[in-house]
């Protein structure tokens, strides 16, 4: 028998009640990470794939990155290779819903299977340690000056860091449609191009700058958060700074189109069973990732509001 029909039987049973979700872990986890190596996403998706290893959910995981179009690329790949298989998920987040909304991809988000939300990360602003600059008042005096001298760089079109910096530019009166946004495929292409003085500041999860922070190649400015965050609490928040600006950047996990709600409910309880083990929350600690475990319809309704919400912003930053 085929391994993907043994699996499909093992649902049907696990449906009826005949067998616990958890008795038919997928022996290889397909993950697709919609964004090039070395960015956010690349960074949860194989963190998530080592949990499942380490929970002993699943025997192995195999990785795949296709980036661009905040996503979108990856995700109709996914959604065109992935049709009804148990045992593919794709990372995905707000980002994603972003892209969706600037670019009108043929494939939306709402074709493939929710599974879980992950965690939380609010964005952090960098200058080059080379930059003129000191702290996001300096930036924000560059822009009242003139808009289209400060370019900022960070993920694709409809990022959160793309949203920020639009909201950072109608809180200090500066139209949002006149910011000089610079997009990149993933955070590599984020990092060298702000190492390299080719941005004026850039935006994304403090995981991908830390290590130049801390090597001081970096100035960190900004962090997008309420109020500083723990393990970064030397980065000052934009409200402290005079910005009335707070947004949060997170990521989930879904898996294929047409999978059943058996097979669903068992990548859940693997999605679940893998945040609890030492592996991920090792992760967290690494990356500064705030823990924002939500799965059912809990995590159906919120990526529903999170949808409608992010639009709105979207439309009064001129940005749709």
């Amino acid at each position: 028998m085929r391994r993907d029909t043994f699996l499909k039987s093992l649902a049907a049973l696990a449906a009826a009640g005949a067998l616990p979700n958890a008795a038919w872990a997928a022996a290889n986890v397909k993950m697709m990470i919609p964004a090039n190596p070395g960015g956010g996403w690349d960074g949860t998706g194989r963190a998530l794939g080592e949990a499942l290893r380490d929970a002993k959910v699943a025997d192995s995981v195999t990785f795949e990155n296709k980036g661009g179009a905040a996503g979108a690329i990856g995700l109709a790949q996914f959604y065109n290779s992935a049709k009804g298989d148990p045992n593919a998920m794709m990372v995905m987040g707000a980002v994603m819903l972003g892209g969706i909304i600037t670019g009108k991809p043929p494939v939306s988000i709402t074709q493939l299977t929710p599974i879980a939300r992950l965690t939380t990360e609010y964005n952090v602003f960098v200058l080059p340690a080379s930059s003129p600059f000191n702290s996001m008042k300096d930036v924000v005096e560059a822009l009242k000056k003139d808009p289209g001298s400060v370019k900022w760089g960070g993920g694709s079109r409809g990022s959160t860091e793309h949203i920020a910096a639009s909201q950072i530019a109608q809180a200090v009166g500066v139209p949002a449609s006149k910011i000089n946004y610079v997009p990149f495929r993933g955070g590599g292409e984020a990092v060298a191009a702000i190492l390299g003085g080719n941005v004026t500041v850039g935006g994304s999860g403090y995981s991908e700058f830390q290590q130049y922070i801390e090597s001081g190649k970096m100035k960190a400015i900004a962090v997008t958060a309420g109020q500083r965050v723990k393990g970064i609490d030397k980065i000052p928040t934009l409200k402290e700074q005079g910005i009335d600006v707070e947004i949060g950047n997170w990521r989930g996990v879904y898996g294929a189109p047409g999978i059943t709600p058996a097979e669903r409910d068992a990548l859940t309880d693997m999605i679940v069973k893998a945040t609890k083990s030492k592996a991920w929350q090792d992760a967290l600690v690494k990356n500064n990732w705030t823990p924002a475990l939500l799965t059912g319809k809990a995590f159906d309704e919120f990526v529903d509001k999170d949808f409608s919400g992010l639009r709105a912003t979207m439309v009064r930053a001129g940005m749709v």
